[in-house]
């Protein structure tokens, strides 16, 4: 993970109390906005990594199933009314954690270096820090 999906999704969680004053995104336009990011970032991490076609194709498959399921586990907890960011903040780590270790797998050791210091060891310390 790195720094910037970091702050793209502590931005929507930070956004959760302004969406009462405006009108909710439907199903549609959420998929949308997801899908537009997913694509961003897998052709982010191709230009930086210089993926394969197999990697690419296995990265945006990742995106697209773990982006999903943790959407869907943050909707829960939205549906249960819960209110404790922490607990978000643990689902999206849980699930970034997932995507890194998908990614550990994908990549070669010279990408996975680059990754790394690219920004995934930053989200892995702050990860971290979040656990104690």
């Amino acid at each position: 993970m790195n720094f910037f999906r970091l702050t793209c999704l502590l931005a929507v969680l930070s956004a959760l109390p302004l969406a009462a004053q405006n009108p909710p995104q439907t199903p549609e336009q959420q998929e949308k906005q997801m899908m537009e990011y997913i694509d961003k970032e897998v052709k982010r991490l191709t230009e930086i990594l210089d993926l394969e076609y197999w990697q690419e194709f296995y990265v945006d498959s990742t995106l697209t199933h773990d982006y999903h399921a943790m959407s869907e586990e943050m909707k829960k907890l939205q549906t249960a009314k819960v209110e404790n960011t922490d607990l978000y903040l643990g689902v999206q780590d849980k699930w970034m954690e997932q995507i890194d270790a998908t990614y550990k797998r994908i990549f070669n050791e010279a990408q996975w270096k680059k990754y790394w210091k690219s920004g995934g060891e930053r989200a892995q310390k702050a990860r971290n820090k979040r656990k104690k």
